[in-house]
């Protein structure tokens, strides 16, 4: 058996090394690493029991250490590029808004929207409002003063 234990590690790194590289995510080069450990003891003679003892010790040490500096150099920031974009932005109403009647447009960036009163009230043609959400198609908006 431990003739054959250094191409079994070699499986064990290609394997991994194949599934690190269909997925999106770093899951699987810990165990690469691991693997080429292993690899080294086994050529060296080391006991199938410590191969498996070191195949896992360093999975686990590497994983520990880098997992936390990867996670954060992934770290991709989220940026609205469509409509979450006007939660913040001002505009003006163009329709009043009647959230009993179900009416009301609002003007934001020069885009026309479907627009509910935030706190419920009746919003008149021309009041200075600011996108508070979005639901669905329509800004959730609220008065402000100017």
């Amino acid at each position: 058996m431990e003739a054959f234990m250094p191409y079994i590690w070699l499986g064990v790194i290609i394997l991994m090394a194949v599934l690190e590289a269909v997925t999106t995510q770093l899951v699987s080069i810990w165990f690469v690493i691991g693997g080429v450990v292993a690899l080294i003891c086994s050529v060296c003679g080391v006991s199938i029991p410590a191969q498996l003892i070191l195949f896992f010790a360093v999975t686990a040490i590497t994983l520990l250490i880098t997992r936390p500096l990867v996670k954060k150099a992934l770290l991709v920031k989220k940026v609205d590029t469509n409509a979450g974009r006007y939660i913040g932005m001002t505009g003006f109403v163009t329709q009043k808004v009647d959230n009993q009647a179900g009416e009301g447009q609002v003007n934001v960036s020069g885009s026309i929207w479907t627009a509910r009163s935030a706190e419920g009230s009746i919003l008149t043609e021309g009041t200075n409002v600011k996108v508070e959400a979005i639901e669905g198609v329509k800004l959730i908006v609220r008065a402000i003063q100017t």
